[in-house]
């Protein structure tokens, strides 16, 4: 078994370019795949799945039912960007963050999850002293979720993880692919190395 990949559109995505995925690959942890090609033979073969804020929700529709059979029998999935195109019924449309200002973009750590354990969340904050860019809203948590990081005085749940109680876990990240966020490339690291390793089984909460 390993993790999916979706490519979803062109260029290479920024995860290929990070050392972790790149090793991931190498070892064959990591498969990734162009939307376009994506069959379901490929979920019957992963563990683990990643998609992009890229990704073409509208289209990813048909695989509902496949990546249903995908958690139900223990998958991890990695959802970065904007659900508007909920796959699951418990799913809802993205809920941005009305007239954000920068107290609003402020991260406090809520749970300490494996994938974010040891990261000073608020060096995330800002891409070169510009914040926003972690994100600006959040996706819906679903009953029986957990906030992992919130932003602003709202405690917006930018990140959350959903252990399905029909199987699998969600890990929902309401904006860019969050291992490319902040300016410390040591944290990049440990972030993308962290998620392959969540998904592949090797870290547990």
């Amino acid at each position: 078994m390993s993790i999916l990949l979706i490519q979803s559109h062109s260029q290479n995505p920024f995860t290929l370019s990070a050392p972790p995925f790149a090793e991931a690959t190498a070892q064959g942890k990591l498969i990734t795949v162009r939307e376009t090609e994506l069959t379901e033979a490929h979920f019957a073969a992963a563990s683990g799945l990643i998609t992009t804020i890229h990704l073409d929700q509208i289209g990813f529709l048909k695989y509902a039912s496949v990546v249903t059979s995908f958690l139900d029998r223990g998958g991890r999935w990695i959802f970065n960007g904007h659900i508007l195109r909920p796959i699951l019924p418990e799913l809802g449309a993205y809920i941005p963050i009305p007239q954000p200002k920068r107290a609003d973009f402020v991260q406090i750590r809520r749970f300490n999850h494996p994938v974010f354990a040891g990261i000073d969340q608020r060096k995330l904050e800002t891409n070169r002293g510009v914040a926003g860019f972690y994100g600006r809203g959040h996706n819906p948590m679903p009953a029986g979720a957990v906030a992992i990081n919130t932003l602003g005085p709202a405690a917006v749940p930018v990140d959350w993880i959903w252990a399905r109680p029909a199987g699998g876990e969600i890990l929902s990240h309401a904006g860019n692919e969050f291992w490319g966020c902040g300016d410390d490339p040591e944290i990049t690291k440990q972030l993308a190395g962290c998620a392959i390793a969540w998904l592949a089984g090797e870290l547990n909460r």
